[in-house]
């Protein structure tokens, strides 16, 4: 009885780490991994093993903290000081839109390829926002809960037999292909860009509290730190699970056949389709489609979702006197529409560079998380945290080696890409 009764308390706080594995399965996924295993083979999946091992623990920090303290992340950025909310808010302005606008038009490339509808990449990521604006308007959290389940069983279910399909058809390497050189000013680059958001920005521990958060209000009862964890888990080592899968379709099917992506969205996306298609055989089509399109429409979906929401408990923070007490729905609209249109301003704008676009959205994640990661560790070890429910040992031992990785990693990008080269 009380196995049963454990199962039914974890099914019940599950939701929020889905979303949170429905935001980081995208570009970080679809676009970085797959370029890593087509670039390189698989020479580069420690870099997908140790990301993923040194941001455990800022990630794990934002359920912990919503599970204990019944409030946001934000709300322990401002316990640890204005300063560190005001940080925050100051990455969050310089990514936000990036991240918009890579995710979207990346979904926008796919949908052209799939439907096979040649408007351009730019009105179908408006149509696609749209369609994401409406799900949340018409369902709020309790239908993005409820889409992202099932979205995140398919994209698992497709990518497994895409990744099936590949491993026996084996490698698609040409004789006396000549593998490329990992460490130039490209590789490192392209390096630092796949750890960015591998598994993805750790702005997401914000994100992951805030859905815990309306989790709660859903369900009528607060997730015990236990479960809070136990949700966060599995959507954070399926998440790794899945870029592996990723990377081993990039290395067994691209690797060493002479493409290269297209720095456009729609090219990259239809480029992805065909090579799949062209290599296993036609009958693979759809896997790798549903494959590919949910990877980016969950991603889509759950950053149109966050960002409006993040900015939205900020804003209330901020200015208490004005916010404090109030239903202030109408500022989570708000945001939606000024971080949709500056998506698509940035899409307009990077049209024909999407890869460049990701990149530097990647690199900009990897160069901030040291401090993101510090920030989250603060609000977790702080006198408001009962002991009980603070991280251990072992946990934070873990968190300052990671970063001092990412701070250390950090640096040497910067002296190599801007003073030794």
């Amino acid at each position: 009885m009380k196995l049963t009764s454990a199962w039914q308390s974890r099914l019940k706080a599950l939701g929020p780490g889905l979303l949170w594995a429905g935001a980081a399965i995208g570009v970080s996924h679809l676009v970085q991994s797959t370029r890593a295993g087509a670039s390189f083979g698989f020479t580069l999946v420690w870099v997908v093993i140790v990301a993923n091992l040194f941001k455990y623990s800022a990630f794990e920090f934002g359920p912990r903290y919503a599970a204990a303290m019944g409030e946001s992340l934000l709300d322990g950025y401002r316990r640890v000081g204005k300063w560190a909310l005001l940080v925050f808010l100051i990455m969050t302005f310089g990514t936000m839109w990036t991240i918009q606008a890579a995710v979207t038009v990346v979904t926008a490339g796919l949908a052209i390829k799939i439907f096979g509808i040649a408007w351009s990449p730019l009105i179908w990521s408006a149509l696609i926002l749209v369609i994401c604006a409406g799900i949340l308007t018409l369902g709020k959290y309790p239908l993005l809960d409820k889409l992202i389940k099932v979205i995140i069983i398919t994209l698992t279910i497709s990518t497994i037999l895409a990744v099936l399909a590949a491993i026996n058809h084996g490698s698609s390497a040409k004789a006396g292909f000549i593998p490329p050189q990992l460490w130039t000013v490209t590789g490192i680059s392209f390096l630092v860009a796949l750890a960015g958001w591998m598994p993805s920005a750790i702005d997401i521990s914000v994100w992951h509290s805030l859905w815990t958060i309306e989790r709660t209000k859903e369900t009528g009862s607060a997730p015990s730190l236990k479960d809070a964890l136990f949700d966060f888990r599995l959507g954070y080592f399926g998440t790794a699970f899945l870029a592996i899968g990723f990377l081993t379709l990039g290395a067994l099917i691209m690797y060493g056949t002479g493409e290269s992506f297209s720095g456009s969205g729609g090219v990259f996306a239809g480029q992805f389709i065909n090579l799949y298609t062209s290599t296993l055989g036609e009958w693979s089509y759809i896997i790798v489609a549903v494959a590919a399109f949910t990877t980016m429409f969950s991603t889509t979906l759950t950053v149109t979702d966050a960002f409006p929401r993040v900015m939205m408990r900020s804003t209330e923070l901020i200015f208490p006197d004005k916010f404090a007490g109030k239903n202030n729905s109408h500022l989570y609209w708000i945001w939606m529409v000024v971080v949709a249109g500056g998506g698509l301003l940035i899409i307009g704008l990077y049209l024909k560079r999407m890869t460049v676009l990701v990149d530097l959205a990647t690199t900009l994640s990897f160069l901030t998380a040291p401090i993101l990661a510090y920030i989250n560790y603060r609000a977790v070890t702080g006198d408001w945290m009962l002991e009980g429910s603070k991280p251990g040992s072992k946990l934070r031992i873990l968190n300052w080696v990671s970063m001092i990785f990412l701070a250390g990693f950090a640096l040497f990008f910067i002296i190599w890409r801007f003073i030794l080269n």
